[in-house]
């Protein structure tokens, strides 16, 4: 079983961030893609609101990020859900989710919901996995094709207290 470590860190300093970014633009067009490109989506589309962004490792190495904004009404968003190539299928997502969950409920978030794309399939079937629903469109993303929500119960409030 592989121990992660996960902790706060800055979103706008992250390696993390740029890899997201090169992957998102790739899959979307099927291509690889260049550093003109992904400076262009980070300057122009990006958004920038992150205001808690967790870092998962193991043994040192940054395995992936996860970040969270807040909605109001104690509805938190989760965004920039990565994990690197070599860590993916360990349990770093998982560990990414429950930590947020932890770190939401510690913030007065008692509702998280998040968009993602058709084509990230993997992402539905691991949000779907950790208790996610999938609901109507609460925003306008772009990109969006399924957007998901999962309530953070009492019990989850206890078990991390």
């Amino acid at each position: 079983m592989t121990t992660w470590t996960v902790t706060a860190a800055d979103a706008a300093r992250s390696p993390l961030n740029r890899e997201y970014n090169a992957e998102m633009i790739s899959r979307y067009w099927g291509r690889p893609t260049d550093d003109a490109e992904i400076d262009a989506y980070e300057r122009d589309e990006q958004d920038h609101d992150v205001p808690v962004f967790l870092v998962v490792s193991r043994d040192g190495e940054d395995a992936g990020c996860l970040g969270m904004r807040f909605l109001g009404d104690g509805v938190g968003e989760l965004t920039r859900m990565f994990v690197r190539v070599p860590f993916r299928g360990r349990g770093a997502a998982s560990a990414l989710l429950a930590a947020m969950e932890d770190e939401a409920l510690r913030r007065g978030v008692t509702v998280l919901r998040l968009d993602t794309r058709s084509d990230l399939v993997e992402a539905r079937n691991l949000y779907a996995k950790h208790g996610f629903i999938e609901i109507e469109n609460y925003n306008d993303a772009k990109y969006a094709g399924h957007w998901f929500e999962k309530r953070l119960t009492s019990a989850h409030l206890d078990a991390i207290s």
